[in-house]
């Protein structure tokens, strides 16, 4: 019998703002016992660098993805990619992913993974993604949006992509960044049946989620 190959989801981050939300779905990811392959572009790491202090290095990636994403737990798991390496596994569709998760996704990477311009590793693993017919989840961070990058949306969609715009419900009961960030990472999961616990699902009732929210964190101030 052969043995069981490793089936990662592959998780690219473009440099458009919305880091928290790629580090959201890589814990869930991780917590869940899915494995991660990560392509983090040039821009991304400028991007990182903004906005939690962090610098992102391919020679030291594993202890600058345990900072961001603050723990090491489940690093193990994780295989990283430079996003200039075009010989890297995913970039083959026999390459064994589940499929891939882009998030946050720029306008530059949209109309790059539409066009099937494949300029950098991640552009290149989502050209292979939709032609192997994997999943694909693009978690476009831009707004307003122009009339170009809307066409380039309807043909990814078209070309059986998951257009999923980083806008967070309010219906779930999430009062702070780090709750309506998670709402958004739990909804790439859900668009690609990965289990989590990110937030309050909506279950028909008004004003029930934020009432279990409530009722949590009494419990938790409680116990405290």
């Amino acid at each position: 019998m052969g043995t069981v190959k490793r089936q990662p989801w592959v998780v690219g981050v473009s440099g458009a703002s919305g880091t928290p939300y790629a580090a959201s779905v890589i814990r869930a990811l991780l917590a869940a016992g899915e494995p991660v392959d990560l392509i983090v572009s040039r821009a991304a790491r400028l991007t990182i660098l903004d906005e939690t202090g962090i610098s992102f290095r391919d020679a030291h990636w594993h202890a600058d993805l345990a900072a961001w994403l603050g723990s090491d737990e489940g690093l193990d798991d994780v295989r990283y990619w430079p996003a200039g390496d075009f010989a890297a596994g995913p970039s083959s569709g026999s390459y064994p992913a589940k499929g891939m998760l882009v998030v946050p996704a720029t306008t530059g990477a949209v109309a790059g993974i539409a066009l099937g311009l494949s300029k950098d590793l991640l552009q290149r693993v989502a050209s292979v993604t939709l032609k192997e017919r994997r999943p694909l989840v693009v978690c476009v961070r831009e707004a307003p949006l122009n009339g170009v990058t809307l066409k380039h949306l309807v043909e990814l969609d078209a070309q059986g992509a998951v257009v999923l715009p980083a806008s967070p419900g309010f219906y779930a009961g999430g009062s702070t960044v780090r709750e309506l960030v998670d709402f958004v990472a739990g909804r790439v999961l859900d668009a690609v049946g990965v289990p989590h616990s990110l937030y309050l699902r909506w279950e028909g009732e008004l004003g029930a989620a934020a009432r279990r929210a409530d009722e949590n964190g009494s419990v938790s101030a409680e116990g405290e």
